[in-house]
């Protein structure tokens, strides 16, 4: 698979459940679940729902969220494999991460080397926390996306690159339909169905090396 890339969510896909729901749910005034049903109904962009969530937050709770989410966040099974996997076919594999820098990092220690990981930054520097954004959309994505996954995709692949995409919901939506395949779970794999994108779907990330191997075989 020398010409395949993988780009793989976070949030929902590698570990069990989205981070940045489980901080809202625990820290959050209510004012947050509005934001997030307008992200999912997509009237809202993920970069102002995210950013206007964070921003309910007082940066003086830093300490007990980075605390919470590093003790309650679980790994999905099979990562630490699927990353092996990676590493002994030599296929590039890139984490790209609507999540936030102070949980993406230090759950991914010692799995995936920093250089493969793109997130947001969160700046506890003001009275409430603001999210920062290295990774915006580029001039062919207008979506607001916040981490453009779109546009990294353009950025870290070559056109003549097969790209699979693995994730979980509505914010890898747009990378899937620049995939040339789709390895999804929860509300990306009913999307995908509804646009019949070419896909499979995954529980653990044994499913997922299993996927890729049928693909290698189909591809020989």
């Amino acid at each position: 698979m020398s010409n395949t890339v993988l780009i793989c969510d976070f949030d929902g896909t590698i570990t069990e459940t989205d981070n940045i729901i489980a901080i809202m749910k625990r820290f959050a005034p209510p004012e947050w679940n509005a934001l997030k049903e307008g992200v999912l109904s997509q009237e809202i962009s993920i970069k102002e729902g995210v950013g206007k969530m964070f921003h309910l937050l007082p940066s003086s709770s830093k300490a007990q969220i980075v605390d919470y989410i590093l003790n309650h966040a679980e790994i999905r099974s099979g990562f630490k494999e699927f990353v092996q996997y990676t590493v002994d076919k030599n296929i590039p594999l890139y984490i790209v991460s609507g999540g936030i820098d102070f949980f993406v990092y230090p759950l991914l220690h010692g799995l995936v080397r920093e250089d493969q990981i793109y997130c947001n930054v969160a700046n506890f520097s003001h009275d409430h926390i603001e999210i920062e954004w290295p990774n915006s959309c580029d001039e062919f994505c207008a979506n607001e996306c916040g981490c453009c996954k779109p546009s990294l995709i353009r950025q870290l692949t070559q056109e003549e690159q097969k790209k699979i995409v693995i994730g979980d919901s509505i914010t890898d939506l747009q990378a899937a339909k620049l995939a040339d395949f789709v390895i999804a779970r929860d509300l990306l794999l009913n999307k995908c169905k509804e646009l019949e994108l070419p896909h499979q779907s995954f529980t653990t990330f044994y499913d997922v090396v299993n996927i890729l191997d049928q693909l290698e075989e189909v591809s020989v």
